[in-house]
């Protein structure tokens, strides 16, 4: 991995699983991250992703998450973004997709 990409470590139990994940979402350093969550939705119901590492994310990393999203749903599972930074909230919001999560305070977001 490049210096500066995405970095991420897991922390599950029986029913949920934590993902932190710091460095840069962007275009080719999604697919680690997408490949850790696929593997957690047999186990898990309820996936958070922890955002508060995050330096940066581009649409490529915006569409990783939307796809996890798709994914989760059709597993059955919940997917939770928490504690992101002052310019993914901003991305979330020049895309409109702000306004389609369930906001839980200022750093929480539930997707429907």
């Amino acid at each position: 991995m490049p210096p500066g990409g995405l970095t991420f470590r897991t922390e599950a139990d029986d029913a949920t699983a934590t993902i932190y994940c710091n460095g840069r979402l962007m275009a080719g350093e999604t697919d680690a991250l997408r490949a850790e969550v696929r593997n957690l939705f047999p186990r898990v119901r309820r996936i958070v992703l922890d955002l508060s590492g995050l330096t940066r994310m581009d649409s490529m990393g915006l569409g990783s998450i939307v796809s996890l999203y798709v994914s989760a749903k059709a597993a059955g599972c919940e997917l939770n973004m928490i504690n992101f930074g002052e310019r993914v909230r901003q991305l979330l919001i020049m895309t409109n997709l702000l306004s389609i999560f369930e906001e839980y305070g200022k750093h929480i977001v539930k997707m429907p």
